[in-house]
């Protein structure tokens, strides 16, 4: 143990838990960024853009230290942990204080977001500093090639290392909120060593200092840690005007639901899902006139959906066999079948035998699965980032037609046919470039505004579409909301709201996504 803790070896475990700290805390920060700010692929890639920025600036700025470098080196070190431990914390403390301000008047930028960037262009500028004030140190143990690349190496290696814990521990264990502090400790705990291993060569007016600065930080954190729960679960109330009643961050996503009276809100991300004060508004409309376009639908593909309310809804129809639910994330579907909330609102319909959960990828299900299907419900979260986008993609739609029987029937939401315009119409005409043809319906949700499907037709004319819809019977299917006249004004519709020879919608493919940009431009704030 003694050989392998040289003091260069002591100074390249400094380096490997630098790595893996800082790494970890700007993915911390990235996946915060999305929560309160939206938009992953955008988020993490300006974290992490500010986070290798800053490290030039850190990099640059060693240049101009000279003197006690072993001692700046623990400083610094000191001052990571603390940043790295406090990340989430900080960013959920500040969310609550602006939650009713979310923009400053000297950027168009919330405060939120500003203060994420900034904790990650401070640690990038740490860790940027450390590896050059590391390399400096090493220079007297190891040649300068031999230097060089086992200081840069253990650095990298460090990278890794905390790119998996924070995929395969971090976030599906610990979470936001424990994530940062036991990376904090790690990297607390190899200054501690550095401060052992190396005190001869640290000056002897300095070590006191170092080493109760060692135990007031430890103390600090551990405190941190303690009461880390509580801060984040204040901060997450404060973005929401109803009382916070279940949270849980999963790997894909921030689940949250909030009471108001007897009613519930169910939101991921920060975005609002479903309410049970009015989701019969949403769910009716986008399932029933669907199922009724087929004659007699047995099996049925519900892409989303995870709630389980759009299941309750197909199993209404007697014809139905089987019901093949897939949704990314295994928390959404065990709240659904579990919590006592949800199996009320669903009616337990996870739990009937006729339904077969699949936690996967929906895009990379259709690429693989076998199975042919009468109709196809697509319940998406709204395409709000690239990765949401390509499920409302050409080629996802392409794979839907080619799963479906003869005479089958796909219907997706599509956001709000007035707020989100050119989204919607986006929607539409990537699905008829798919070979399909389609009816555009729309309902009035109190909790979400006006709301929009697109409903799809393998064989039928969109008049025909159009005509059974208006004319179904409605009498073989209990409904809290829908009846015949709910069915003609559901796909009635005025003057288009944009002129489609002036204005281009183009078709949202894998390759050129540009549903997520329509969406991102719409009036989401005039609701």
């Amino acid at each position: 143990m003694a050989s392998f803790l040289s003091k260069s070896n002591t100074l390249k475990l400094a380096l490997f838990a630098t790595g893996l700290s800082g790494i970890v805390a700007e993915y911390v920060l990235s996946t915060l960024a999305t929560y309160f700010l939206g938009n992953s692929v955008l988020q993490w890639t300006l974290t992490l853009s500010f986070m290798l920025f800053a490290m030039g600036l850190g990099s640059r700025y060693s240049k101009y230290i000279d003197k006690n470098l072993l001692e700046k080196f623990i400083w610094v070190e000191f001052t990571l942990s603390f940043l790295v431990s406090f990340c989430s914390i900080i960013a959920y403390g500040i969310s609550a204080y602006v939650s009713f301000k979310k923009h400053l008047l000297i950027f168009p930028l919330p405060l939120d977001g500003v203060v994420i960037y900034t904790t990650s262009i401070l640690i990038g500028f740490l860790i940027g500093l450390e590896i050059p004030l590391a390399t400096r140190l090493n220079d007297s143990f190891e040649s300068l090639k031999v230097n060089i690349s086992s200081v840069m190496e253990k650095d990298y290696f460090g990278s890794l290392f905390g790119g998996l814990f924070f995929a395969f521990v971090g976030l599906p264990f610990l979470g936001l909120t424990y994530t940062p502090f036991v990376l904090g400790f790690v990297n607390l705990f190899v200054a501690i060593l550095l401060l052992w291993r190396l005190d001869d060569i640290i000056h002897p007016k300095y070590v006191k200092t170092l080493k109760s600065a060692s135990i007031a930080l430890f103390a600090v954190i551990a405190i941190g840690m303690y009461y880390a729960k509580d801060v984040i679960n204040y901060g997450e109330q404060k973005l929401y005007k109803d009382q916070v009643v279940f949270q849980e961050q999963t790997a894909y996503q921030r689940i949250v639901v909030t009471q108001w009276k007897e009613d519930y809100w169910l939101y991921i991300n920060g975005h609002l899902q479903l309410s049970t004060f009015d989701e019969w508004l949403y769910h009716e409309p986008m399932a029933i006139p669907a199922m009724k376009l087929y004659n007699q639908p047995k099996n049925i593909l519900i892409l989303g959906g995870g709630d389980g309310c759009l299941a309750r809804e197909v199993l209404k129809f007697n014809s139905v066999e089987s019901i093949t639910l897939v949704d990314l994330d295994p928390a959404i579907t065990n709240l659904a079948i579990e919590h006592p909330i949800f199996r009320k609102l669903n009616d337990n319909s996870l739990s009937n035998p006729k339904v077969k959960v699949i936690n996967d990828d929906a895009f990379t299900f259709l690429e693989r699965d076998n199975n042919f299907y009468d109709v196809i419900l697509l319940d998406f979260p709204d395409p709000k980032s690239i990765e949401l986008g390509r499920l409302q993609s050409l080629e996802n739609f392409r794979q839907c037609y080619k799963h479906l029987r003869p005479h089958g029937v796909v219907v997706t939401q599509a956001g709000s046919p007035y707020y989100a315009t050119k989204a919607f119409y986006c929607i539409e005409k990537t699905m008829q470039a798919a070979d399909f043809n389609t009816v555009p319906l729309h309902n009035q949700i109190l909790t979400l505004g006006e709301w929009g499907w697109i409903v799809g037709g393998k064989d039928m004319s969109s008049d025909e579409m159009k005509s059974k819809i208006r004319h179904a019977n409605l009498d073989d299917i209990p409904t809290k909301w829908l009846n015949k006249e709910a069915l003609y004004s559901i796909s009635t519709f005025g003057k288009a709201l944009i002129d489609f020879d002036s204005t281009k919608v183009e078709i949202n493919t894998v390759h050129n996504p540009v549903l997520p940009t329509y969406y991102g431009k719409a009036n989401w704030d005039l609701f």
